[in-house]
């Protein structure tokens, strides 16, 4: 059981000359390099969407790590940046209005079938 989702960004833009963390390149220049939440390509949406359509029970921690952000920054939009994704699921289905019983002496007024 996952207990602990730990929350990062990434991106990978790779080249014909450059694969996955792009040799002696510094992170700046490297085609997979961290960042910081929502400037990368993981699609957060989705995973909190998973998190909680399995009613995941556990923690959503931030690690901060970009080449390019400083460390306050990507820290103080972290935090927020996770906290709106976080799911709260429903107790009930969206539909449930649909079954709240009928009225049958009201449906045949509204129809005029008194």
């Amino acid at each position: 059981m996952i207990k602990i989702f730990h929350v990062k960004d990434a991106e990978f833009n790779p080249t014909g000359r450059q694969g996955v963390y792009g040799g002696y390149q510094s992170w700046v220049n490297r085609a997979g390099r961290f960042r910081s939440l929502g400037d990368g390509q993981v699609d957060f949406p989705g995973i909190f969407s998973k998190m909680a359509q399995y009613d995941f029970p556990g923690w959503a921690v931030l690690e901060w790590e970009c080449c390019l952000k400083h460390p306050e920054q990507g820290a103080a939009e972290g935090a927020p940046f996770i906290q709106r994704h976080i799911i709260e699921v429903t107790e009930k289905a969206f539909d449930d209005f649909a079954d709240g019983g009928t009225d049958e002496a009201a449906n045949r007024r509204m129809l005029g079938l008194n």
